[in-house]
């Protein structure tokens, strides 16, 4: 890592004609992220696609006039320096690390690269001596300022009065399906259907070790084995369901989360003390998924708590009832 620190310049180093071929570079940089973002999302937002579409094309005609620019002062041959040859340069966040969190989060990035590219023009026109770069490179500070709020403009263009509405319930649903959906059924099979078994154990033994392994073992059996299966029985083409390892994941590890919730407390060694923390957990986890059922599953309120309040309780006294006898 220091090797690398040490390898690149200082921004206050560069020349005018390096920090030229900088904005060339980072200017075809950008363009090709926004054309990359709405090719990826022009089967599922494709007015939103059309805004990055042209977006992009901006971005094209911002890194022509550096070009042009950058031949009348210093000829044909535009030296390679990126943005990570430069010390504490701003950097642009993988495509594939942004594309997978919605598209709200694909627009928030939009707007922070537009704001990123704006500091650097400032900067660069601030310390440039020559009265056709500054202005040049202050004109394009100004336009991306405004290039966010211009996309807004282009958006519009693009779409009729409710299609970002549109586009939005249709990414809230889609994250619905693909994370709440897979994530809930996991949390409430890993809070409910382990009750029995770790309680049951709990009662007869009366043992926090022996408790803890069998808690152990039914939350993550069960986190493995309800990820698997949300995996392999759909592979989201028809359902629309999305992505079947993201699901899987949400299902398994919501599922183990909700078996160790109530099974950790038994790392206490006091078998009452963790009994009492673990039936205060279950009826923490119990409400948690009655909320999260009302919040995104649009489920009222008092039904959710019927379901899984009252059908937890149930639960857990069987366990303790077998438990115990």
């Amino acid at each position: 890592m220091f090797a690398s620190l040490a390898n690149r310049r200082r921004f206050s180093d560069l020349s005018e004609k390096e920090v030229l071929a900088l904005a060339i570079a980072s200017e075809e940089d950008d363009g090709r992220i926004y054309a990359t973002y709405a090719e990826r999302l022009r089967a599922g937002f494709p007015d939103t696609a059309a805004t990055f579409d042209a977006m992009a094309a901006e971005e094209d005609g911002h890194r022509a006039r550096l070009i042009a620019l950058f031949q009348q002062r210093f000829g044909t041959v535009i030296p390679l320096i990126r943005r990570e040859h430069v010390a504490g340069y701003y950097s642009r966040r993988p495509v594939w690390l942004i594309e997978n969190l919605g598209i709200e989060r694909i627009r928030r990035e939009a707007a922070r690269m537009e704001d990123d590219a704006a500091d650097f023009y400032t900067r660069a026109a601030q310390a440039s001596t020559d009265a056709a770069t500054r202005k040049l490179l202050g004109d394009l500070a100004r336009e991306e300022r405004k290039h966010y709020d211009l996309a807004e403009h282009m958006e519009a263009d693009h779409r009729t009065s409710d299609a970002r509405a549109e586009e939005d319930d249709r990414a809230r649903r889609q994250f619905v399906l693909t994370w709440v959906q897979p994530g809930l059924a996991g949390l409430m099979d890993g809070s409910v259907s382990t009750l029995a078994p770790i309680f049951a154990t709990a009662f007869a033994t009366q043992n926090s070790w022996t408790t803890l392994q069998v808690g152990l073992a039914a939350a993550i059996g069960a986190g493995i084995s309800m990820g698997f299966t949300e995996a392999a029985h759909d592979d989201g083409v028809i359902s629309g369901r999305g992505s079947p390892i993201k699901r899987g994941i949400a299902s398994g590890v919501m599922t183990a989360v909700g078996g160790l919730g109530h099974a950790l407390p038994y790392l206490i060694p006091d078998f009452w003390t963790a009994t009492t923390l673990a039936v205060a957990v279950v009826f923490v986890e119990l409400w948690a998924i009655a909320f999260i059922q009302n919040r995104y599953m649009e489920t009222p309120f008092l039904r959710s708590v019927v379901q899984v309040v009252i059908g937890g309780v149930l639960v857990l006294a069987t366990g303790i009832l077998i438990g115990g006898s």
